[in-house]
């Protein structure tokens, strides 16, 4: 076991903290946080730089995650710490269950009492929240965050950076284009192309 880093102390970067506690995998947890000094410690762990401290802490703490919710700055700082030499875990609470016929991206935090079925495959940097469900043979691609309490069926299609909102549903078998927004509570029963976004029940998209 050996040192974690964690980029990002906001709310987000609090549970991943807590996630990567649970799961006993490292020996000592920091962070790192833009807004540095005018930081905290969190929950006990120190703030011990901004972003760009990464790469001279990498011998103390040889494995980092991002801890930000906006997938293309995650994106953008996974690939600067992987030119850096870090390792990007991935990140499991151990209440969730996740198949040994699923695989999982570099890079990825999955929360406490999610449930990751077989044959599902998540790209890299992905989020996935409290209490959320993936079912069979699902496509998650880079950046995709899962909030809580939401539901996928089987077959489903997500694509990179989309965002599913808080205890949304998917149909099964749908196509979920790259950069959605699916809103709060939404019931997606059909296809959604590229960079939309959709609410309501049945979900209808309101933007583009």
């Amino acid at each position: 076991m050996s040192g974690l880093l964690i980029l990002g102390a906001g709310g987000h970067g609090r549970v991943v903290a807590f996630t990567a506690r649970s799961a006993g995998s490292w020996t000592e947890i920091a962070f790192l946080d833009d807004r540095f000094p005018a930081v905290d410690p969190v929950d006990g762990s120190p703030v011990l730089g901004s972003f760009d401290s990464a790469a001279g802490l990498r011998e103390r703490f040889p494995a980092a995650v991002v801890a930000l919710g906006e997938a293309r700055a995650r994106l953008r700082l996974m690939a600067e710490l992987r030119n850096q030499g870090f390792d990007l875990p991935v990140v499991v609470h151990p209440s969730a269950v996740i198949s040994e016929h699923a695989s999982v991206g570099a890079g990825t935090v999955i929360f406490a009492q999610t449930v990751i079925h077989p044959g599902t495959t998540l790209g890299e940097g992905c989020i996935v929240n409290t209490a959320a469900t993936i079912d069979h043979d699902c496509r998650l691609g880079r950046g995709v965050h899962v909030a809580p309490g939401t539901h996928l069926g089987g077959d489903v299609t997500i694509g990179d950076m989309t965002w599913l909102g808080l205890g949304s549903s998917i149909k099964n078998g749908l196509s979920i284009g790259a950069q959605v927004v699916v809103g709060c509570g939404a019931a997606v029963v059909t296809d959604l192309p590229d960079g939309v976004t959709a609410v309501g029940v049945p979900a209808r998209v309101v933007g583009f």
